[in-house]
């Protein structure tokens, strides 16, 4: 099985050839997927951004027209990037960055020093990541919630751990319900990055799956 992903632009005519390829005869619809087959028992399974889809019936024809219509629509988006003292958070209106702020702090890597160099050093490192986390907490309290109302999905990404302690905030609790379950991986949260977020959280990821056997040398097909 193959994953990657497909931006929205893109999907209606990746789908087209694909159907195309293996002459498409059914699609099945679920709340957090789409599966296509084709007649020669190939599959795609499209897992689009911001579930859950329309409800939509199994049927013999291929039928991207609901998955596409969800996928194109213009969303109201938080994002909240965070890693290793750089963090990001920002407000989409489709592609377009409406609010935002990013920042930096200082957190030095681990240390492989010994005995008590080593505790102090790790404690000095437990308080600048502390300070990082408050700082990243306080900037997506100060845009996200903001725009609180109008929100229809927040997209977290980063390092695992430091979102978890960002988002313990108590001010930030309230963004649970909205949070996407994607965590994407991104660099260091500057602001271009931030910026080239929808090409990231409005792709669908596809799983394509052949069933032809593969060479026995093990050479692609």
């Amino acid at each position: 099985m193959t994953a990657f992903e497909v931006p929205p632009e893109r999907l209606a005519a990746w789908l087209g050839r694909w159907a195309d390829e293996h002459d498409a005869i059914r699609t099945e619809t679920r709340p957090g997927r789409v599966t296509f087959t084709g007649a020669d028992g190939a599959q795609v399974v499209a897992e689009p951004p911001f579930p859950p889809l329309d409800p939509a019936p199994t049927v013999d024809a291929f039928a991207p027209g609901p998955l596409v219509a969800h996928v194109t629509r213009d969303r109201i988006v938080g994002v909240l990037f965070v890693r290793l003292g750089g963090y990001a958070a920002g407000v989409f209106n489709g592609k377009r960055l409406v609010d935002s702020k990013v920042g930096q702090r200082p957190v030095h890597g681990r240390s492989s020093a010994g005995g008590q160099s080593q505790k102090r050093y790790e404690r000095r490192r437990d308080g600048q990541s502390r300070v990082a986390h408050d700082a990243a907490a306080d900037a997506g309290a100060g845009v996200l919630l903001h725009h609180f109302d109008d929100l229809e999905a927040v997209v977290l990404g980063g390092d695992r751990f430091a979102l978890a302690a960002v988002l313990e905030d108590p001010r930030l609790r309230k963004l649970a319900r909205l949070t996407s379950e994607r965590v994407l991986d991104v660099p260091d949260p500057r602001l271009a990055v931030l910026r080239s977020a929808p090409d990231r959280f409005r792709a669908t990821l596809l799983r394509t799956l052949d069933p032809r056997p593969a060479p026995k040398d093990g050479a692609s097909v």
